[in-house]
């Protein structure tokens, strides 16, 4: 049963990958109009109540960062926007706008499947990929019109911070967090969001800096097709450096000693097992206990974990390092409930399912409610709150490591990864945090149980998760409400180790341990 709920645990991040997956061109007369339909007033309206009612019912969190009259600000706002006919894509940013106001990284909505599909049909891929450095969008290839490095000012006309800016309600946080629509606005735009966003283009002219200079160049690129761009950005000039935290090129989990002082262990996806029944987790769990049973008889004095870029997945398998890290025993959370009857999921006639790629059939739907009811006790007083089955006490294990630990986070740590480091940042012993403010959030998140409704006129899917959970999170002076788990050394990446191709969060950890030895 575990298994069928992995999905509810991953940050969307897989889910977008899923959503971009390659569909080969083919010769066809079909035009963006097919697709990309005009909505009437009456049908966006309806989807549009349709679409808060379900919120209001079904998700947990949705007045967890803003009051209800913030809610029905920015809807009478929503509503006045869709007073005259509009595309579909159109109205998809009218209802992004509304998912991204939540404050919740496990909100996901997409345009329908027909439409993405003509999407990923068409040549009109921007060829390269870009990178967020320092504030700017930086040109990540090496070629003979744009050398890699370069500042990009604009692209077809429209300057870089109002792209950048245009992309922001594209990647939803927790709370008020900025970080990750900050870099997602550049690396992960250039895509069908841009279609999207400024519609299908045969070219892309691009002005800008080359490096270290500030002369001023204009070329033009031709658009290409998703095949050809996905091929390209295999050869992009930050590939060596990206791939060190991607989880689509690295083991799912990892040890190794960087020196005899220092060992290193990486958690890339939190989906190595779906949960304690999978026949994965006791080898997962033996492995974490030889880590720590190394650097005991070792003592090795320093310990960097490194959950960059780690989207989350399944519990109990974040909670199992942090057994050795600590001498408080700790919960998973403190409390956590869905705001419907486990016996009545609402809306059920536009229930999808709990992914975009497929919709449930009947006996899908069946084994969901017999989770459900395993997993919540019964409704009362406005609330199903979780079996406290399911929220065990985990209690610190031996041997503890005493030594010095160097926590690294970035802003695509989300979910089950960010979560672990909540645990850290409040009962680690000997911690020391770099990186960048994490996409989860410290305090609180919704999750667990995602849940995907199709509206039925537009054919938009939104997910959400339906669980708020409170952490066990105590509140700490330098961990504000409503953000992601700060670090006590904010560390980007720099324009120069991107130069240089260096890691600059891992070059700052490694230095100050340099340092401490001295």
């Amino acid at each position: 049963m575990r298994k069928l709920f992995l999905l509810f645990l991953l940050s969307p991040f897989v889910a977008l990958q899923a959503a971009t997956a390659s569909v080969e061109p083919q010769a066809t007369d079909d035009s963006l109009k097919i697709y990309n339909r005009v909505l009437t007033t009456r049908e966006m309206k309806e989807d549009l109540l349709l679409f808060r009612d379900i919120r209001e019912k079904a998700n947990s969190g949705l007045y967890r960062y803003r009051t209800k009259k913030q809610v029905d600000s920015i809807y009478k706002v929503a509503f006045r926007e869709i007073r005259k006919p509009l595309t579909t894509t159109e109205y998809f940013k009218v209802i992004l706008r509304l998912t991204d106001f939540e404050g919740s990284c496990h909100n996901y909505t997409e345009v329908g499947k027909d439409l993405m599909d003509f999407y990923n049909r068409q040549r009109g891929y921007f060829p390269y990929d870009l990178k967020y450095i320092q504030g700017n969008i930086i040109f990540n290839h090496q070629t003979t019109e744009i050398p890699a490095g370069s500042r990009v000012l604009s692209i077809n006309g429209v300057p870089d911070t109002t792209l950048m800016q245009s992309f922001y309600k594209y990647f939803t946080a927790d709370g008020f967090n900025t970080t990750q629509k900050w870099t997602g606005s550049v690396h992960r735009s250039f895509n069908y969001r841009y279609m999207i966003e400024y519609g299908v283009k045969d070219n892309f002219t691009v002005t800008f800096n080359p490096p270290y200079s500030k002369e001023v160049k204009t070329i033009t690129l031709p658009a290409v097709t998703l095949t050809t761009r996905k091929e390209n950005l295999t050869h992009r000039y930050s590939a060596a450096v990206d791939s060190l935290i991607d989880y689509n090129v690295q083991p799912k989990y990892s040890f190794r000693m960087v020196d005899n002082a220092t060992g290193l262990l990486s958690f890339r996806i939190f989906s190595m097992a779906d949960g304690a029944d999978d026949p994965r987790f006791p080898g997962y769990v033996r492995f974490i206990d030889s880590v720590f049973q190394t650097l005991d008889k070792n003592a090795v004095p320093n310990l960097i974990l490194d959950i960059r870029s780690n989207p989350g997945g399944s519990d109990p398998t974040f909670e199992q390092p942090m057994m050795y890290l600590t001498d408080h025993p700790f919960k998973e959370n403190i409390s956590a409930y869905a705001n419907f009857d486990r016996d009545t999921i609402p809306y059920m006639q536009y229930f999808w399912g709990v992914s975009t790629d497929s919709k449930w059939g009947p006996e899908e739907v069946k084994a969901g409610r017999a989770f459900l009811k395993s997993y919540l006790l019964p409704y009362k007083n406005g609330k199903s709150y979780q079996d406290s089955a399911h929220n065990p006490v985990y209690h610190p294990k031996q041997p503890a490591y005493k030594g010095h630990l160097y926590l690294m986070i970035d802003e695509n740590t989300a979910s089950a990864a960010s979560h672990l480091a909540s645990l850290v940042r409040a009962y680690a012993r000997n911690v020391t945090i770099v990186g960048v403010e994490t996409v989860g959030g410290y305090y609180c998140h919704n999750g667990h149980a995602g849940v995907v409704y199709e509206l039925p006129h537009s054919k938009i899917k939104t997910k959400f998760s339906i669980m708020y959970v409170v952490q066990d999170a105590p509140v700490k002076p330098m961990q504000p409400e409503g953000r992601g788990i700060m670090p006590d050394h904010e560390v980007w990446q720099s324009y120069e180790d991107y130069m240089n191709r260096k890691d600059s969060q891992m070059e700052h950890v490694l230095r100050l341990i340099r340092e401490k030895k001295q």
